[in-house]
């Protein structure tokens, strides 16, 4: 098995690119597409005002003009990504309702995981720097995540009882298939020779044998 070049990096992708309909207009807009591209590289610690200023092409005080602190823009940002994975799921698990457990988690993997070659900017900030926002500011996104996480294990549930997985520990479970893409926004690119779809199918795959599906 021959290994692709591997850069130390966050994040391998680093074009900074929000779902459709999503970014404000106008500076607010350029400053969160700016916020995006620093804290996926360098992390909320690591990116500063006057930098993401300096890269939008105003000055500090312009920017608070729009967001109050640097905290309430990552905050924006971590929202989007949470709000897009939850669309992503709840049709997944909507459009598969009544094709049985293994097709429904089958399809959340998939929504999972191309959510993250997709957008990887955004996911790596969405599941890396919400703990650096304060509790206030992280609610909205925390609600979001817990409804996320619901989906899966109702799923999860769904087999369990139907038979089609059988599982020891179903909360290990959940969080093992729930972790299972977040890694993918990382290092997903060309150089790994295969496609968004291939990934996202394949780590479908990893997650029934996570359950036993088909035992």
């Amino acid at each position: 098995m021959e290994l692709p070049a591997w850069e130390p990096r966050r994040v391998v992708a680093m074009a900074a690119v929000l779902p459709e309909g999503v970014t404000p207009p106008g500076t607010r807009g350029k400053i969160l597409e700016a916020g995006l591209e620093l804290f996926a590289e360098s992390g909320f610690a690591g990116a500063s005002i006057r930098q993401i200023a300096g890269m939008v092409g105003i000055n500090s005080a312009t920017l608070y003009a729009h967001y109050p602190s640097k905290g309430h823009v990552l905050a924006e940002l971590v929202r989007i990504g949470h709000e897009e994975m939850r669309t992503r799921l709840t049709e997944a698990a909507a459009g598969t309702a009544d094709e049985g457990a293994v097709r429904q988690l089958a399809a959340l993997v998939r929504a999972h995981v191309l959510l993250h070659t997709d957008y990887p900017l955004l996911a790596v900030v969405t599941n890396s720097e919400l703990h650096a926002l304060s509790p206030e500011l992280a609610a909205p996104s925390r609600q979001l995540r817990d409804e996320c996480r619901r989906l899966l294990a109702d799923v999860l549930e769904r087999g369990i009882k139907s038979g089609e997985f059988e599982v020891d520990d179903p909360l290990l479970a959940v969080t093992a298939i729930g972790g299972l893409g977040v890694q993918v926004a990382q290092w997903f690119g060309p150089a790994l020779g295969r496609t968004r779809e291939q990934v996202a199918d394949q780590y479908a795959r990893f997650a029934l044998r996570i359950v036993n599906a088909g035992h």
